[in-house]
């Protein structure tokens, strides 16, 4: 009998600890580049999506493309049962709003949501832009077809969808088409401001902006590496926030910096040719994207996108000058390319989504001793396994150290000096996947 027990003990920890789960990879493969291939020159063939370009046209303008990206999710809903809530969130922006706004009209954002069966009121979120633009983002008018910037990052939410709406998830997941970017990011901030309102708990946002050009402007032509931009910190620390990170530690380590990092490993893991390059700045040196207004209310959120752009095929208007051609057109998109960034966010979807909730406490202590010391939250779920310790050294950009320790909230490490490692928990369900690591945001007294 003590051996049938060792036997069931050892399998459910060798579960709880597995490294892949075969579902992901099936979700990879079912990742279509066709399919985004035509997604993208539909959205294409509106000619253009500029915020305030035609809206009752049936074949030209944002209108149209914004009511046909709506009627794609109900078909994808319709397909799986009914499983995709799809509706519009929208939001008057007027005049004195910013000096790209020529007249006051409504920002109209496309959300489809997957709700999820254990926590329906806990998000991870991917979206796209809808809206586009040529050299003069005033001219609403001329054609702007966009089809890197960024009906790319449209389709890969689209064809996400497609893929995730065939399984089951604990957590909900949200694809959104997001309008209003090329203006000041309105679309981000209103859906930002709306799930506030709804109280959604949102785990992150991955905001896809610019996921299909493999030649970029500086000569290099590269279809495996993608960049992750995060911030550091959440804007929204207290004065006790920035007390414990001068004396304890954690300035690259807030939440978003934490998404950034889970999909780096998810990526490295499921799919090890992709090259994905963490980098620590919200994002483009001078530019934005629609993850900042979500951080900008506290939720974890990251861009992901191509590593070598090509500006001669961003914000241009279409012509040729000199022998080099301009404008943001399909035939610079690399489909397959698409299929692999869209992959990328999937499977990081399906993990999170998947995975139990984040510790919300994480506390460490230990000092003068070889030993470190920490506690957390415990998560109320009969499928968390237990919770696995991270460790790095404190210039390192991923985590490379763990144990997981079972299902326990409190564990001593010892012969490790605190003073040079930073550490972290995370919640590991019985099917594998885990949460997001938590860096410690309490101390832990003796």
């Amino acid at each position: 009998m003590k051996h049938i027990f060792l036997l069931v003990f050892t399998f459910a920890l060798t579960i709880a600890t597995a490294q892949t789960n075969p579902k992901i990879y099936d979700i990879i493969e079912k990742v279509s580049a066709e399919r985004l291939e035509q997604d993208v020159q539909q959205l294409v063939d509106f000619g253009t999506r500029n915020t305030f370009s035609d809206t009752l046209s049936d074949t030209r303008g944002i209108g149209a493309a914004r009511r046909w990206i709506k009627s794609e999710f109900e078909k994808i809903s319709k397909e799986c049962g009914g499983c995709l809530e799809v509706f519009y969130q929208k939001k008057m922006v007027t005049k004195e709003m910013g000096n790209r706004v020529p007249f006051d009209t409504y920002v109209v954002n496309v959300v489809a949501i997957q709700r999820g069966k254990k926590y329906p009121d806990s998000y991870v979120m991917m979206s796209g832009d809808i809206d586009s633009r040529a050299s003069n983002t005033m001219n609403y008018e001329i054609d702007a077809p966009g089809a890197n910037d960024n009906a790319t990052g449209v389709a890969g939410a689209m064809e996400a969808a497609r893929v995730l709406s065939q399984y089951e998830f604990d957590h909900s997941i949200a694809y959104v088409g997001l309008s209003g970017e090329e203006q000041g990011l309105f679309g981000g901030q209103f859906l930002a401001e709306y799930a506030k309102e709804k109280n959604w708990k949102l785990i992150g946002i991955l905001n896809n902006d610019m996921i299909g050009n493999i030649e970029g402007v500086d000569g290099v032509i590269d279809n495996r590496s993608f960049r992750i931009f995060s911030e550091a910190h959440n804007p929204l620390e207290t004065e006790r926030d920035r007390i414990m990170k001068r004396f304890y530690g954690g300035e690259v380590d807030g939440a978003s910096r934490q998404l950034a990092r889970y999909v780096h490993k998810t990526t490295k893991t499921y799919m090890p040719e992709m090259n994905p390059q963490m980098v620590y700045r919200l994002d483009r040196f001078g530019r934005g994207g629609h993850h900042k207004p979500f951080n900008d209310v506290g939720y974890p959120g990251i861009r992901i996108m191509e590593s070598h752009e090509n500006y001669n095929r961003q914000h241009q208007d279409i012509r040729t000058e000199n022998g080099i051609e301009y404008g943001d057109v399909i035939e610079y998109v690399n489909f397959e390319y698409v299929k692999k960034l869209t992959s990328v966010n999937a499977i990081n979807m399906a993990s999170l989504a998947w995975a139990p909730p984040a510790p919300e406490v994480v506390k460490v202590g230990g000092i003068v001793e070889a030993s470190v010391k920490l506690a957390w939250s415990e998560i109320e779920d009969e499928d968390v396994a237990g919770y696995k310790i991270y460790w790095r050294d404190t210039t390192s950009p991923t985590w490379d150290n763990s144990r997981f320790v079972g299902k326990v909230t409190e564990f001593t490490l010892d012969g490790i000096v605190i003073d040079n490692y930073y550490f972290g928990i995370s919640a590991v369900g019985k099917n594998g996947h885990e949460s997001p690591v938590v860096f410690p945001n309490e101390l832990l007294r003796n």
